[in-house]
């Protein structure tokens, strides 16, 4: 990263799960119930937008749930110089950053008093146990900021979080699964 001025002309994409703990687009015993095949074809909660003239893209979803041995994180990936083709899908280019967005544990514990977060089952790693985000915090701040929308977390979260893109990185990154017209394949 040689400069600080807004990485502009990008696109910044985010993959989180549900409320209980599973990922759209995959089929796995340790991604909720690994009989429902239909999950292949699934792309909720995963997302693509454009960086704008300040560097920022925008994004509205729901507060990612945990699973077994992660807490609550959203992946981010931020790819340039790709296509945007016709249909609205994006392909192509490079990947320059790679990471993972966490919040602070004391929100995380007041959604995850409200259903359907409440209805999760799989094990809780708490912050301090989470070992991505002992990886990431001596190097970053990755812990998104946040105000409520209202008097609870019921009410909705605005969320924000800025960090640093080294565009001359190149990463490559392989999807746990595609989709195509016909449906999805896993990887």
């Amino acid at each position: 990263m040689s400069t600080c001025d807004p990485v502009t002309n990008t696109f910044v994409e985010i993959k989180h799960c549900n409320s209980t703990g599973v990922y759209s687009g995959i089929v796995a015993s340790t991604n909720g119930n690994d009989v429902d095949t239909a999950n292949i074809n699934a792309t909720f909660l995963r997302g693509i937008q454009p960086t704008d003239s300040e560097g920022v893209a925008h994004f509205q979803t729901l507060f990612p749930g945990h699973y077994t041995s992660r807490f609550n994180h959203i992946h981010v990936l931020v790819h340039f110089n790709g296509t945007t083709y016709a249909n609205g899908t994006y392909g192509g280019g490079v990947i320059s950053h790679v990471g993972q967005m966490f919040f602070d544990q004391d929100l995380i514990t007041q959604v995850e008093d409200v259903s359907p977060y409440s209805t999760n089952t799989q094990s809780t790693t708490l912050n301090s146990a989470d070992s991505v985000l002992g990886d990431e915090a001596p190097s970053s701040d990755p812990i998104i900021n946040y105000s409520l929308l209202g008097k609870t977390v019921a009410d909705g979260i605005f969320g924000w979080l800025a960090f640093g893109v080294d565009v001359s990185k190149s990463y490559s990154v392989k999807p746990a699964a595609s989709l195509y017209s016909s449906g999805g394949v896993e990887n």
